[in-house]
């Protein structure tokens, strides 16, 4: 869309890392005619292997499944927070649909749990496929948004979709007033949600702890 105009205003609802990718100067101050909600959050990629790590007893090593667009995003703050926890990366490129593929060279790496990054890029089917194969595979695996945990996977820690889709209304309100998309600064997330499923937890022998537990904001059992 970018590409395309210059000067219609276009707002974004979830784009990882609107700088990075060129489609604005800052944050603070856009200064085209893109402007909206960035899903970007440093502290996501530590969170997802904090949980890992306080769930699986003797963590060490961990597959991050992630395709090249997620991994230009995430990757840098990922290995950042490995280095503090102590924890070996093993980062999967998941191709889709080979799914299957990447699940069994998790295993053959020896991988103690999973992440799985890029949540926006996977179908229901796709995302469905992922939790049955990590179940299939026994792998403990934390993903990015509850969606994953309401048909089956373990955890997810991650941005309520819900609000910024709703904040966006409130750019275009603005925009359709005479605001300028240059002049309106672009909001990172500041609502997040853990989600744990514990029948999943049980099927793969795992305790979650109480420190865990009292952190979400729903528990399917």
């Amino acid at each position: 869309a970018r590409s395309t105009t210059a000067t219609i205003p276009i707002v974004m609802a979830t784009s990882p890392d609107p700088q990075r990718a060129g489609l604005i100067a800052s944050l603070s101050r856009p200064g085209g005619n893109v402007t909206g909600l960035s899903s970007q959050a440093d502290e996501a990629s530590g969170k997802l292997l904090e949980f890992a790590k306080e769930m699986v007893p003797g963590l060490s090593r961990v597959a991050v499944f992630a395709g090249r667009v997620a991994w230009d995003s995430f990757g840098g703050e990922t290995m950042a927070a490995a280095r503090t926890l102590g924890l070996d990366i093993v980062r999967i490129d998941l191709v889709l649909p080979d799914i299957d593929a990447a699940m069994r060279l998790a295993v053959a790496e020896k991988a103690q749990a999973g992440v799985v990054r890029g949540r926006p890029f996977f179908s229901s089917a796709q995302a469905r496929s992922i939790v049955e194969l990590a179940a299939t595979h026994r792998l403990p695996v934390v993903y990015e948004s509850r969606e994953f945990v309401e048909i089956g996977g373990l955890m997810a820690f991650g941005v309520d979709l819900q609000a910024p889709y709703r904040r966006v209304a409130w750019y275009v309100d603005q925009i359709l007033k005479g605001g300028k998309p240059a002049e309106l600064p672009v909001e990172q997330p500041t609502k997040f949600e853990l989600v744990i499923n514990l029948k999943t937890a049980k099927a793969l022998g795992l305790t979650i702890p109480q420190s865990i537990l009292l952190r979400a904001v729903e528990v399917i059992e």
